[in-house]
């Protein structure tokens, strides 16, 4: 996959969860369907902050950043939508940057550890958009619990 296609699967990551979770106003971000859950805001933070990490660690010869407490109370931080958004679009845009500055690394194995340890970089996207779609689902039912319904990420309608 070249640099242009990477860079396409990410838009489309983009407008998949914008789409999904358009139906959110800020007075949303606080909604959690149980305490202890991320709320609507953190929801969004955590994809946003995910995308930063798997960029950091494809990168750094250290590897991925293993502080989930750290990296979890980060997000728990968050009480805004409009931050989390405005996060999540600095995040892909920094994505963006990397994938296309960074074309002639990803065959490179990423760094031994837990975390996809010595496979190529590229295998950063498929798992990227995994996870957004696990976040851009969990937010669909958020949005049901709340009584509204979640467009059809795939169409714009």
């Amino acid at each position: 996959m070249g640099s242009e296609a990477r860079v396409e699967a990410l838009n489309a990551m983009q407008e998949y969860f914008d789409r999904s979770t358009r139906v959110f106003a800020e007075g949303d971000s606080g909604f959690t369907p149980k305490p202890g859950m991320f709320t609507v805001a953190q929801q969004v933070a955590h994809v946003a902050q995910t995308i930063d990490w798997f960029m950091a660690g494809a990168f750094d010869p250290k590897g991925f950043n293993l502080d989930f407490e750290g990296l979890d109370a980060e997000v728990r931080k968050v009480e805004s939508l409009t931050a989390a958004r405005a996060w999540l679009k600095q995040a892909f845009d920094g994505a963006r940057a990397t994938l296309e500055s960074k074309h002639d690394e990803m065959k490179n194995p990423l760094p031994p550890g837990p975390i996809m340890g010595g496979q190529p970089r590229s295998a950063i996207l498929p798992a990227l958009g995994d996870h957004t779609a696990h976040h851009r689902g969990a937010l669909t039912v958020y949005a049901r619990l709340l009584g509204k319904t979640a467009p059809m990420p795939y169409m714009d309608m």
